[in-house]
């Protein structure tokens, strides 16, 4: 009975990948984007609660380091990881300000925000999206569902990667799946250009 629950799991997130497929042009228009942003000289910030918190920060990490390829680091920046940072703004403003007012202090208008948020609703990175049109980012978004408040909040060169699923682990698997393919098309266009 355990295993039959475990291979659901599988046949559940086998399913939910399959689904997504047709998101693969608009991951590669969200990777070409962000290429262009480092090819400018800008940087990509991203943000995210929980496990998209966690994505926020793999995704950062391939870039600072590398994904599979040996190349030099390229500029990004997970708003997530400085604990003195988010508790000083949540304790002094609110939480919901936690991504914004980085990205008002940090974001150029050269530069990319990555807001992940499984639901779309998520306040902080809905306000992270605001603050990043203020400072004239460019905004791609990973999402679930129906896309939520934030699937509203974008603009016309925005790029929104919605996946069509409603569980929340489903959705994050794809996020990691998504993420894993920016940064390999992101290291394509940068070290194996046609």
């Amino acid at each position: 009975m355990m295993d039959e629950r475990v291979r659901r799991h599988f046949h559940d997130s086998i399913a939910t990948k399959q689904a997504a497929i047709d998101l693969a042009p608009t991951i590669a228009a969200a990777a070409a984007a962000m290429t262009r942003c480092l090819l400018d000289d800008g940087k990509i910030l991203s943000c995210g609660n929980g496990g998209s918190a966690a994505d926020a920060q793999h995704f950062s990490s391939e870039l600072l380091n590398r994904f599979e390829l040996e190349r030099p680091g390229l500029p990004a920046m997970a708003l997530t990881t400085d604990s003195s940072t988010l508790t000083s703004i949540a304790n002094d403003y609110a939480y919901n300000e936690v991504f914004a007012k980085q990205v008002r202090a940090l974001g150029q208008p050269l530069d990319v925000l990555l807001a992940i948020s499984t639901s779309g609703n998520s306040e902080n990175v809905l306000r992270a999206i605001h603050a990043a049109h203020e400072r004239g980012l460019k905004v791609v978004a990973l999402t679930g569902r129906d896309g939520g408040s934030v699937a509203g909040a974008l603009g016309a060169d925005d790029i929104e990667i919605r996946v069509p699923a409603e569980r929340t682990c489903r959705i994050q698997e794809v996020h990691l799946l998504i993420i894993h393919a920016l940064c390999d098309l992101i290291d394509a266009e940068l070290l194996e250009p046609r």
